[in-house]
C-alpha cells in the first residue's frame, strides 16, 4: 500500500501514467438523438461561463455574480436539449433567471431527475459534494461532468470512480485547459519528440485569489470555496489539481510527493493561499505552483526535454531548441470538434462506446486526488510522502 491508501494494483486501475486513462464502462446506456442535459447546482462560479455559452446572454458586470463577465468559450451546445436547473439557494436561482428566465428551476436535484430524465448531468455543487451527487445519478444511469477537482479526498474519489465502473456511467472532471487547442497542441509536440525524452515540467496556475464578499450572493461562492472541507483546501486544492493533471499526463505517477504551503491572507482565508509540491520520479521532476497570492491570472506550462523546450498559455505555444535556440511559435493545429467542448465531448466518448482519453478522465483524476492527498500530508508532516 502507498502512504496515501492506494494499492500499486489500485493504481493500474486508476491513472498509471501519461498513456493510461479512464477504463471503457460496462454499459453505456445508449442517447437518444439529441440528449438531455440538466444542471445540478448553482454554487461553482463556473457555471456562470456555461450559462452564457447555453444561452448567448452576456451579463454585464453590475448584473452578476462573481465578478467581470466572461467571452464565450465553447461555442454554442445546440446538440443537447437543456431541460431545467437544481438550486435550493434562492439568491442563486434568481441569477440564473437573468440568464434565462424560462428554464425550470427545482430546489431538489432528485425531483428534477425523476421528472425531466436527464441523460447527462452538470453539477455545479461544492467539491465535499460530489460523490453524493454520483451515488443518486450512478444507479439511474446519468453520466455526470464535474468541476474540477474530482473530489476533497481519495476515498471519495475512488467511490465515485468504482460506481461509475459498476453502471457503466461517464464520470467528467471539467478543467478548463482540456478544450484549449494550445494544451493539446503541447501535448501532441512532446509525444512527437520534438524536445527529447521530456524529464522536467513546471507548472504555474493562480490569480489574486477570492475577493472579499460584498454581497450575499458572493457570500455564497466565498464561504464554500475557502472552506478546508467542503473544498478539500485553498490554492493547493484549488488550482493544484490542474498541476497535478499535466504531470501525470506528460510523466505519470512519481515515486514521491513533497509540498509547502502558505498561508499569506490569514485575515482572508481559513486555509492556504499558495502551494508547491515537488514531484519526484526516477528519471526527472516536476515543480508545481498553485496560488491565490499572484498580482495576475497566470496559466502556464513549461515541458523540458533533453534536446529543447515547450512553453504553453492559452495564448500559444513556443518552441526553443539547442543552448542558443531562439523561442518559435508552433501553431496548434486545429481541434477537432468532438474535443472542442465538455458537452460535445462526453456526448461523443457515450456515443461511440469509447473510453475518456482526456485529462478529464474519471481513472486520471483519481489519480490526481492521490497525489494531493499526498501533498496535504506532506505539508502536515514536513516530509516527503512514499508512493
Amino acid at each position: 500500500m502507498t502512504e496515501t491508501g492506494l494499492s500499486r494494483r489500485d493504481f493500474v486501475q486508476t491513472a498509471v501514467g501519461a498513456s493510461a486513462f479512464a477504463s471503457l464502462p460496462a454499459e453505456a446506456p445508449a442517447l437518444q438523438a439529441k440528449p438531455r442535459l440538466a444542471f445540478v447546482g448553482l454554487m461553482n462560479g463556473h457555471c456562470w461561463r456555461v450559462l452564457q455559452n447555453v444561452t448567448g446572454v452576456k451579463i454585464q458586470p453590475s448584473q452578476r455574480l462573481g465578478g467581470p463577465a466572461t467571452q464565450l468559450e465553447w461555442g454554442d451546445f445546440s446538440e443537447v436539449e437543456f431541460v431545467g436547473v437544481a438550486e435550493s439557494e434562492p439568491i442563486l436561482v434568481q441569477e440564473a433567471r437573468k440568464y434565462q428566465p424560462d428554464f425550470d428551476y427545482v430546489d431538489d436535484y432528485r425531483e428534477l431527475v425523476e421528472d425531466k430524465k436527464p441523460q447527462i448531468v452538470w453539477s455545479f455543487v461544492e467539491t465535499s459534494r460530489h460523490l453524493e451527487i454520483v451515488e443518486y445519478l450512478a444507479p439511474r444511469g446519468i453520466h455526470v461532468i464535474f468541476e474540477k477537482p474530482l473530489a476533497t479526498s481519495l476515498d471519495d474519489a475512488r467511490s465515485i470512480r468504482d460506481l461509475a465502473r459498476k453502471h457503466g456511467i461517464q464520470v467528467m472532471t471539467n478543467f478548463q485547459m482540456a478544450w484549449w487547442p494550445t494544451n493539446q497542441e503541447v501535448k501532441r509536440q512532446a509525444d512527437a519528440g520534438a524536445v527529447g525524452k521530456v524529464w522536467r515540467l513546471h507548472g504555474i496556475v493562480g490569480h489574486r485569489g477570492p475577493r472579499k464578499p460584498t454581497s450575499a450572493s458572493g457570500k455564497l461562492a466565498f464561504d464554500w470555496i475557502t472552506d478546508p472541507v467542503r473544498n478539500g483546501g485553498g490554492a493547493l486544492m484549488d488550482f493544484g489539481c490542474y498541476n497535478v493533471a499535466w504531470a501525470l499526463w506528460f510523466k505519470g505517477r512519481p515515486r514521491s510527493v513533497f509540498a509547502q504551503a502558505n498561508h499569506l491572507r490569514r485575515e482572508l482565508y481559513q486555509v492556504e493561499s499558495n502551494s508547491t509540491m515537488v514531484l519526484s520520479y526516477e528519471d526527472g521532476v516536476a515543480i508545481l505552483e498553485g496560488s491565490w497570492s499572484l498580482p495576475h491570472n497566470f496559466q502556464e506550462l513549461r515541458v523540458f526535454g533533453a534536446e529543447g523546450s515547450l512553453c504553453m498559455t492559452r495564448a500559444g505555444v513556443e518552441l526553443r531548441k539547442g543552448l542558443y535556440g531562439v523561442p518559435e511559435p508552433v501553431r496548434p493545429t486545429p481541434v477537432a470538434h468532438e474535443r472542442s467542448n465538455p458537452v460535445t465531448y462526453i456526448v461523443d466518448r457515450i456515443r461511440r462506446g469509447v473510453p475518456d482519453d482526456n485529462i478529464t478522465a474519471v481513472d486520471m483524476n483519481v489519480g490526481v486526488i492521490e497525489i494531493l492527498d499526498a501533498a496535504k500530508e506532506s505539508i502536515r508532516t514536513g516530509r516527503s510522502i512514499l508512493l
